[in-house]
C-alpha cells in the first residue's frame, strides 16, 4: 500500500514538475531548486486538502451513525407499539364479543320482534307501494322502509304505523271512492280530474281505465283502452247516482287490463290478412251488391207480375208475365203445339234477365275460400323464408306471416258463408218468378187446348 502511494506521489511530482518546467520555461526560470520548491508546495497543499477531506468524512460518518441509531431506536419503539396494539385489539375483540353476548341476552325475545317487524315491513312495502290506494294516500311506504332497513328495535310509533298500513289497505279494499288528483295523459301533459277508485282493483275517470305508476307515483291512462262493451260499463257506472251498476274490474290489479290492451283489435286482425284479405273483402262486397240489386229487381218484377195476375185481360210490356200473355194474344188462332212452342220461346227470352247475376254470386262464394287458401299458402311461404333467414329463435319474426295465413283463411270462410246464403235466397226468388211464368204458360196451353177440342 505504501509503495502504491509512493508511486502515485512520484507520478504527481513528475506531472507537477513537467507543468512547472513549462511555466518556468515561459518565465525563463529553469533551475532545479525552483522546481523542487514548487513540488514541495504542491505536496503540502495536497496533504492539506486530503486532511480536510478525511476530517469531513469522519464528521459525516459520525452523523450517519447517529441517524442509524435513531432509526433503529424508532423501529424498536414501533415494534413495541405494534405488539401493544395487537394485544389491545385482541382484548377488545374479546370484550366486544362479550358485550354482544350480553346484548343478545339482554334483548331476549326483542330480537325476534325486530326480525318479525323487518320481515313484515319488507313484505308489506311491495304491496303498499304498488297498490292503487297509494294514488289517493301517497307516501305510506316511507315508514315501512325505515322499519325494514333498521337494525335497532322498532319503536311503538313505528309498529303502529305498520299496523295502520295493513288496516288502511284492508279498509280501502272494500270502498268505492272518488277523489281529486293530477292525471298524466299519454301526450305527457297533466290534468286535474276526479278519479274513482274501485277498491284495490281499478281506477276510472271520464269513461276510461287508468293505472297507478308506483315508480313515478303518477296516475296514467292505459296505452290503449279495452273494447267498447267494457268501456260502456264504465260510462254507465259513472252516470249512476243511486242503486247498483255492473262494472268490469281487474282482480289482478291492472295486469289483466294491460294484457287485454296488447290484444289485436278486429281491425288490426283484418289488416293482417294483407292483399289477399283485401281481395276477399272486395269479392264479398261485390257479391252483396249484386245480391242487393237482384233483391230489388226481382222484388219489383214479382210485384208487377202479381199485379198482372189480377188483370190478365190487359197484358203489359213492363213485366215478364205481361209479355208472355201478349204472345198468347198474338197467337190465339195457332194450334196447341205452335202456341206451346211460342210460349216456351217467350219464357226462354225472359229467363236470362231474371237469373242474371245469380251465378256470379255463386262463383264469388266459391272463390272466397280459395282465396283464403291462397293467403294461407302465401303466409306459410313467408314463414318458412323467415325461418330460413333468422331461424326459430324469435317467434315474433314468424308471427306476421302466420297471422296472415290464418286470417286469410278465416276471411275466406267468413265471406263464403253469407254469399252462399244470399245466393240461395236470390236463386230461390228467381226460380219462383220463372215458376210463375211456367205455370201461367202451362195454364194458357191447357185452356187453349180445351177450346180447340
Amino acid at each position: 500500500m505504501n509503495k502504491l502511494v509512493k508511486s502515485l506521489l512520484v507520478a504527481a511530482a513528475f506531472s507537477l514538475s513537467a507543468g512547472a518546467s513549462s511555466a518556468y520555461a515561459q518565465d525563463e526560470a529553469k533551475s532545479l531548486d525552483q522546481l523542487l520548491e514548487l513540488v514541495k508546495e504542491n505536496r503540502a497543499a495536497s496533504q492539506r486538502i486530503n486532511a480536510q477531506r478525511e476530517a469531513e468524512f469522519t464528521s459525516e460518518r459520525a452523523d450517519k451513525q447517529a441517524l442509524l441509531n435513531d432509526a433503529k431506536r424508532q423501529l424498536a419503539n414501533e415494534k413495541a407499539r405494534g405488539e401493544r396494539l395487537q394485544a389491545q385489539f385482541a382484548e377488545n375483540e374479546i370484550a366486544l364479543a362479550n358485550k354482544e353476548q350480553e346484548l343478545q341476552n339482554a334483548l331476549g325475545t326483542l330480537g325476534e320482534i325486530v326480525g318479525v317487524a323487518r320481515g313484515a315491513a319488507s313484505d308489506t312495502i311491495g304491496r303498499i307501494a304498488t297498490s292503487i290506494v297509494s294514488a289517493q294516500y301517497p307516501g305510506r311506504e316511507d315508514v315501512l322502509e325505515t322499519i325494514a332497513e333498521a337494525k335497532e328495535v322498532p319503536t311503538i310509533a313505528e309498529l303502529e304505523e305498520l299496523w295502520l298500513a295493513w288496516l288502511t289497505e284492508m279498509k280501502e279494499s272494500g270502498k268505492v271512492v272518488t277523489f281529486n288528483s293530477d292525471v298524466t295523459l299519454l301526450d305527457g301533459s297533466t290534468e286535474n280530474r276526479d278519479v274513482t277508485r274501485i277498491g284495490v282493483f281499478n281506477l276510472i275517470s271520464q269513461g276510461e281505465y287508468f293505472n297507478y305508476n308506483d315508480a313515478a307515483e303518477e296516475i296514467q291512462p292505459l296505452g290503449r283502452q279495452p273494447e267498447g262493451y267494457v268501456l260502456a260499463t264504465v260510462e254507465a257506472f259513472e252516470d249512476t247516482e243511486t242503486g247498483y251498476e255492473g262494472l268490469y274490474i281487474d282482480p289482478a290489479r291492472g295486469q289483466i287490463l294491460n294484457l287485454a290492451t296488447q290484444k289485436a283489435t278486429l281491425e288490426e286482425r283484418y289488416h293482417q290478412g294483407g292483399t289477399v284479405g283485401y281481395v276477399i273483402t272486395v269479392a264479398l262486397i261485390v257479391g252483396f251488391l249484386i245480391a242487393i240489386y237482384k233483391f230489388i229487381t226481382l222484388g219489383i218484377e214479382g210485384a208487377k207480375m202479381r199485379a198482372q195476375l189480377k188483370n190478365t185481360a190487359n197484358p203489359s210490356d213492363k213485366n215478364a208475365l205481361g209479355r208472355i200473355l201478349k204472345v198468347y194474344q198474338e197467337n190465339k188462332t195457332a194450334d196447341t203445339e205452335n202456341l206451346e212452342l211460342k210460349l216456351d220461346e217467350a219464357i226462354l227470352r225472359e229467363t236470362p234477365s231474371i237469373e242474371s247475376g245469380v251465378n256470379i254470386i255463386k262463383i264469388l262464394a266459391a272463390i272466397a275460400p280459395l282465396l283464403g287458401l291462397l293467403g294461407t299458402v302465401v303466409g306459410m311461404i313467408g314463414t318458412f323464408q323467415s325461418i330460413t333467414l333468422f331461424g326459430t329463435g324469435d317467434p315474433k319474426i314468424m308471427a306476421g306471416d302466420i297471422s296472415m295465413a290464418l286470417v286469410t283463411t278465416a276471411l275466406g270462410l267468413i265471406a263464403a258463408l253469407p254469399l252462399i246464403l244470399v245466393h240461395a235466397i236470390v236463386a230461390s226468388r228467381a226460380k219462383s218468378i220463372v215458376h210463375v211464368l211456367d205455370e201461367q204458360a202451362a195454364g194458357i196451353v191447357a185452356a187453349h187446348a180445351e177450346k180447340k177440342e
